[in-house]
């Protein structure tokens, strides 16, 4: 019973005196003067063996010289400062600065010793020159031994007491891979144990840097190696490397329950330097990331700068990165439309309070207004007159538009009309819009409206105004996407739900569709589509898996739910009777598609007004499918027109 009481009593006076003391530094006058006190006692075993005694006899001469020796130390103490650096962050800096201090001395005692020559008011100091040097060897090694054996001690009482090891693989063994290892060992708020580095680079393997080994991935990145040494993190300090082995790496780590982390680029380090709290938990995004796009900017930069800009639905995921992009690019003006107020609002004030916007573009023009409002749109074509369009307003989300299809076509397709024929009258140099491979193939509403715009817009481009649409797939983290949801039930502790365990979905970064668009804006010539490079899809339950590992929650459910209304197991770019075409840029190809009569698509166009101002969603939908056949319904209440055709 007492062994208990004293154990609790024990850990209390420790608990106490770690939440007193863990966040002190020692003070400098006493790193002073223990410095000192080192150099004394190194002296004083140099005396005991001149003197061959365990108690040393003092000469007057020993003496003096002992006080020139403090005083020419104090002296480069102050000089060097060596003893204002926190003990408990040491380094090479530290060390180099007591180095410093000991060829001062030395230098110093010459100089004395040869002015004892001539100077018989000075008396000879007694150190031999080989005494001397041990003097400052050991004065030295003393200091530095002293500095370390604090840091010890501070980690076993402080830092061991309060954090749980963390045992730690730093993939780069390279400069980056150094400053890493540099900054977790002076990070006291955490037990950081570096195990190894891994590197590609054969020549290293088997060696050593600052006494950590350097490993190859095939043994590091094992059962075996990840159970002998209780590894729990991988941080990845590579800057150059392939998206496709990044990705590989990533899902190995995360395979073996590691947390994973990267380091940000240079330019994002605080004041030059780089934390351990800068260290990133990878996101699901870098799980689908891809090798940069190369942008044209001279292209890109002949068709913005000095030119007046709209962007359309420009609070949206996308129409917001079109207009950060748009700016770096020096326009005269940059009008930015949608009807989402809110949205607008906050895009209103980062832009207008982010240096690097407000200095390169200081007129723009916020506006609050629908596209699909004839009188408010020509009040802005007559009073900015725009030079270039991206039309990136739409409505998108696939259920929600197979339940209202009457704002899908008023928006979509109305919508796009009524700013295609304004270019046309305004005399707009170019018009892109922004399309996607939903309108491929259509099998919902959304899809369908967006390739009726397609269709619209094709047979418009004339002299004066050029129409470019732009065609890709999802976009990570856009509004409404599948990441956020995903997010979101994580936090609620799932399940996450999936449609169907085999769905797959084309993805590229929003920063990347957006490059994507205006280089494709930029080469347009008026009639084109463009579709991008997606790379490889990305099965939407693996996705949800990996977002679960990288959580590392436990317990989480996938749940199937089935195909909502006008969804398809998979999106395609091109319809099964066109092609494409390369371009100068391996991400955009243009696509051959068939052409319309413009009578027929105009005609088309009356029809489907008259069935709009009807508000029958059933004959709105029936006149869509009569300008896109190849629109068949999957999983919605309107596959009975599909029926009824057959």
């Amino acid at each position: 019973m007492w062994k208990n009481s004293l154990f609790d009593f024990l850990r209390k006076i420790s608990t106490s005196f770690v939440e007193r003391y863990a966040n002190r530094s020692i003070p400098r006058w006493l790193i002073f003067f223990l410095d000192l006190s080192i150099v004394s006692v190194v002296y004083l075993l140099i005396c005991m063996v001149r003197s061959n005694s365990i108690i040393p006899s003092f000469a007057v001469n020993s003496i003096g010289e002992y006080v020139v020796l403090l005083m020419m130390y104090a002296c480069s103490f102050f000089i060097t400062k060596s003893y204002q650096g926190v003990i408990r962050h040491i380094g090479l800096r530290d060390i180099l600065l007591i180095l410093q201090d000991s060829v001062f001395v030395f230098c110093l005692y010459q100089l004395i010793k040869f002015s004892g020559r001539f100077v018989e008011a000075v008396k000879p100091l007694l150190l031999r020159n080989s005494e001397m040097l041990f003097f400052l060897a050991a004065s030295a090694v003393g200091m530095i031994l002293v500095r370390f054996s604090i840091k010890y001690l501070y980690q076993v009482l402080f830092v061991s007491s309060q954090a749980e090891r963390k045992n730690i693989l730093i993939y780069g063994a390279g400069v980056c891979g150094i400053t890493v290892k540099s900054v977790l060992r002076q990070d006291l708020q955490n037990d950081y144990r570096i195990v190894g580095f891994i590197d590609d680079n054969p020549s290293l393997w088997g060696m050593q840097l600052d006494g950590v080994m350097i490993y190859p991935a095939h043994e590091a990145m094992s059962e075996t190696f990840m159970a002998q040494y209780n590894v729990t993190t991988l941080i990845m300090a590579i800057s150059k490397i392939a998206a496709s082995k990044k990705q590989q790496i990533f899902n190995q780590a995360l395979n073996f329950g590691l947390t994973v982390k990267s380091v940000p680029s240079a330019e994002k380090w605080v004041d030059g330097a780089l934390t351990s709290k800068q260290l990133m938990d990878i996101k699901i995004e870098d799980l689908l990331e891809r090798d940069p796009i190369v942008l044209d900017d001279k292209n890109v930069s002949k068709e913005l700068r000095d030119k007046v800009v709209l962007v359309t639905g420009a609070a949206g995921s996308i129409g917001s990165e079109i207009a950060r992009q748009v700016v770096a690019f020096s326009p005269k003006q940059i009008i930015l439309l949608d009807m989402a107020e809110s949205a607008l609002y906050d895009l209103q004030f980062d832009m207008r309070n982010e240096p690097k916007f407000r200095d390169l573009v200081p007129n723009m023009h916020f506006i609050v207004a629908s596209v699909k409002d004839p009188l408010r749109m020509e009040e802005v074509f007559k009073k900015y007159r725009p030079e270039v369009i991206f039309h990136a307003a739409a409505y998108k989300h696939v259920p929600f538009m197979e339940d209202f299809p009457y704002e899908a076509v008023a928006v979509n397709v109305f919508g796009s009309k009524l700013l295609a024929d304004l270019a046309v009258k305004y005399e707009v140099g170019k018009f892109v819009m922004i399309s996607t491979d939903k309108a491929v193939n259509p099998t919902n509403v959304m899809g369908a409206t967006k390739r009726v715009a397609e269709i619209y817009i094709q047979n418009l481009s004339n002299a004066c105004t050029k129409f470019v649409t732009t065609r890709f797939g999802n976009v990570l983290g856009s509004n409404g996407s599948v990441i956020p949801l995903f997010r979101k039930q994580l936090e609620r502790g799932g399940p996450l739900t999936v449609t169907d365990k085999n769905i797959i979905r084309y993805f590229m970064t929003i920063p990347e569709a957006c490059s994507l668009v205006l280089e494709a804006g930029a080469m347009g010539n008026g009639g084109d589509i463009f579709v991008f490079d997606m790379g490889e899809p990305v099965k939407i339950y693996d996705l949800a898996l990996n977002m679960i590992k990288l959580s590392h929650a436990d317990n989480i459910e996938i749940k199937e739910i089935g195909l909502r209304p006008g969804e398809k197991l998979y999106e395609e770019l091109l319809a099964t009777k066109e092609n494409t075409l390369p371009t100068h840029h391996p991400k955009i190809m243009r696509a051959r598609i068939r052409e319309y009569d413009a009578e027929c698509v105009n005609a088309a166009y009356k029809k489907l007004e008259q069935a709009l101002k009807s508000g029958d969603e059933f004959a709105i939908v029936e006149r869509i499918k009569d300008l896109v056949p190849e629109y068949i319904s999957n999983n919605s209440r309107f596959s009975a027109l599909d029926n009824k055709k057959v």
